[in-house]
């Protein structure tokens, strides 16, 4: 099926993933192309840009667009579908754009090759990077002789990802070498098109620890060419971020930044060295300051486009098709690119393999498991446990916290969002204290830690016949912004029921109390819900108490100082975890846990500025301010059309809870506070500070000579 140049371009779109965003909006532009369908298995993801895009129909596979009669087929999904896709729309009759790297392997690419040849059809791969327009320009600047003879490229790359939002490992995590194919193809074509074909590559990579799910994180290579030295580093680390080329040559440099959009030119000048360097700095800043705003003025008002190179490589395949005209980027080159990066990156997938297989040896059984045993409150568990006598098994997820534990804890190393993981941790535990939860991140990490990590808890301890889960909730799934302010709370107190405007940590542990409620009903999973109050003590100095937020380096406390806090000390609440596991009245239920004694948000404050000192800066503002504050913050995030940290309903649920009926507490675990607020804060921030007292006056006597 070819297409020709007088008549319309019917393309299919697989994928809904953010770069599809651009190559939709490169192909709306082109008014000889119509987007007949999209297909996704994420439905919502695919639905959202059929209505952004006017794209008429919404399909979860390939084969279902079929009847669209498309002549061509984008195919913008992970790398290791590329082949198979690709081989479906070809014997489609159509021809096929692939998203970098064209495949997986280089059989994958000969593969695809051959097929679009046996079938007369067009097959081409979106490098991107190399169609930017900087990049452009600076190829064409060395091509013309502006640098003189060209002696060595550099490539400088730092990039960030997604957090795992859990389910079965993706590409990203389970692959060493997934940062070299996602970022390093790049680097391998750019340098190819400066230097000619590449040989001799060579690529390093080390693990810097900060993320545990992305295990090799900063990646060096370089490369020979005929037109000399060719160098990249990778990093998922350095901060500020960039995306720089460095082209030098022999009368001249070239400096590419493809964030701001600028191709720097600096050529030999005539007169001393030393004059040149300090003109040529002068007269590059000085035009910065002039390209810069240029180019951030051309983004806000769309003359320059969001990821240019993307939507070149999307309109230029089409406008091929249509004129017939070979494509920007022939498949040779995808193949190139791909064999390459073959060659390097056979170890970092054998190294992370061998990491992740390790983790799943057989251990022997347990009296318990401790999920979130690296934090504040696990590992006061952990300690807990082993003082009475207990077996212990932790699940982590960073290796570096499996040190802080002693030769008789089982440690094993994995995410709360992989089923695989957390299944292998409960098996052969007898109790588990699911403890573990996101505390920060993006929304990701907390549908990953929280949501997909309690049900992931849920469907072991219900396959392994577990005795019983503690399972650690919240006091954030209440109502904090509706409630009375005078009523009594309890285990009956309404659920917060705007919590999706509370935020992404309150939002996640509702929902996992629910899914904890659910299987204690339906399944009869043998678990308690004890939702803590405040948890203080030694290590938790400078953690915020309720209604007080840490910005920029301050403690900003909202509202009245004589508002009360819902606080428990760190031995107290383990101790209630303890009874929870082994309480036969508390089985199947909800439990707060707060001590009954109250202290005022300010007499808490004072307590922590006489620990902390200097070092801590403390502020207070009324709650009128603040909604005030947080009204301009919404209107400003309606302008920009992106979500805010600072609403008015969440200024509202700033206040802390209060009023605490522990009735189910005492009678369904036997618990009172061992230690109580107030020596617990002794222990924590040390004595009371005495207030000085006042100078007396002297008195005076008749006798006195005054």
């Amino acid at each position: 099926m070819q297409s020709t140049t007088t008549g319309r371009l019917r393309i299919a779109i697989v994928g809904a993933g953010y770069v599809a965003s651009h190559h939709l909006a490169a192909l709306k532009r082109l008014d000889f192309v119509d987007v007949v369908g999209i297909c996704d298995p994420d439905s919502a993801a695919a639905h959202a840009l059929a209505n952004k895009f006017a794209i008429p129909v919404v399909a979860a596979r390939l084969a279902d667009l079929a009847v669209q009669s498309p002549d061509a087929v984008y195919v913008l999904t992970p790398p290791a579908s590329h082949c198979a896709i690709a081989l479906e729309a070809l014997d489609m009759g159509c021809h096929v754009l692939v998203e970098k790297p064209m495949a997986e392997s280089v059989a994958e690419c000969t593969t695809m090759i051959d097929r679009a040849r046996e079938r007369d059809l067009v097959i081409s791969v979106n490098h991107s990077d190399r169609l930017d327009p900087v990049v452009v320009k600076a190829l064409d600047a060395v091509r013309d002789g502006a640098i003189g003879d060209l002696l060595s490229v550099d490539i400088l790359r730092s990039s960030e990802y997604p957090d795992y939002a859990g389910g079965p490992l993706p590409a990203a995590v389970r692959q060493g070498s997934y940062p070299f194919r996602d970022l390093g193809v790049h680097g391998l074509y750019v340098l190819e098109a400066f230097l000619g074909t590449l040989t001799d590559v060579d690529a390093r990579y080390r693990a810097t620890g900060r993320d545990p799910n992305l295990k090799f994180d900063e990646w060096h290579a370089s490369a020979n060419g005929p037109g000399g030295l060719g160098r990249m580093l990778l990093s998922w680390n350095a901060r500020p971020m960039e995306s720089r080329l460095v082209v030098r040559g022999t009368r001249g440099i070239i400096e590419v930044d493809r964030f701001l959009q600028i191709c720097r030119i600096h050529r030999v000048l005539p007169g001393p060295k030393f004059i040149g360097i300090v003109a040529t700095a002068f007269l590059s800043g000085f035009a910065d300051v002039f390209r810069v705003p240029w180019n951030v003025v051309r983004f806000a008002t769309g003359m320059l486009r969001p990821s240019p190179g993307i939507q070149a490589g999307a309109a230029g395949f089409a406008t091929a098709l249509h004129t017939k005209t070979a494509p920007p980027i022939p498949a040779e080159e995808g193949l190139r690119a791909v064999a390459l990066m073959e060659q390097v990156c056979a170890g970092a997938d054998a190294e992370r393999s061998a990491d992740i297989e390790a983790r799943f040896v057989t251990y022997p059984p347990v009296d318990v498991l401790v999920t979130g045993a690296a934090g504040f409150l696990g590992r006061a568990v952990v300690t807990a446990l082993r003082a009475r006598g207990k077996t212990v098994r932790v699940l982590v997820r960073n290796p570096a916290a499996a040190k802080a534990f002693g030769d008789d804890v089982q440690v094993l190393i994995g995410d709360l969002g992989d089923p695989r993981s957390v299944s292998h941790a409960v098996d052969g535990a007898r109790q588990v204290f699911h403890v573990g939860a996101a505390m920060r991140g993006s929304p990701r990490a907390f549908e990953a830690g929280t949501v997909w990590g309690t049900r992931n808890v849920i469907d072991a301890c219900l396959a392994y016949a577990v005795q019983r889960l503690v399972y650690v909730s919240s006091l954030s799934v209440l109502d904090h912004a509706g409630r009375d302010p005078a009523a009594t709370m309890n285990e009956q107190s309404a659920l917060e029921p705007e919590a999706q405007r509370r935020g992404a940590y309150t939002q996640t542990k509702l929902t996992a109390e629910t899914l904890v409620r659910a299987a204690i009903r339906e399944k009869r999973l043998p678990a308690v819900i004890i939702r803590p109050g405040q948890i203080f003590g030694p290590g938790a100095e400078r953690v915020t108490p309720n209604g007080t937020l840490a910005i920029a380096g301050r403690w900003i406390a909202v509202g009245e100082p004589s508002q009360t806090l819902p606080l428990v000390y760190l031995d107290d609440i383990v101790d209630a975890l303890l009874l929870a596991a082994d309480s036969e009245p508390a089985l199947g239920q909800t439990i707060n846990v707060v001590d009954p004694t109250g202290i005022t948000q300010q007499a808490y404050l004072d307590r922590v500025k006489h620990k902390l000192g200097s070092d801590l800066r403390l502020s207070r503002v009324s709650v009128q301010f603040f909604m005030v504050l947080a009204q301009g913050v919404e209107l400003l995030g309606k302008a920009l059309k992106r979500d805010v940290p600072l609403t008015r309903y969440r200024v509202r649920s700033l206040r802390p809870l209060a009023n605490f009926d522990i009735g189910a507490a005492r009678t369904l675990l036997g618990w009172q506070p061992r230690v109580g607020v107030e020596r617990g804060l002794d222990v924590t921030f040390g004595p009371a500070p005495v207030p000085p007292v006042p100078p007396v006056a002297p008195t005076t006597t008749p006798s006195d000579p005054a």
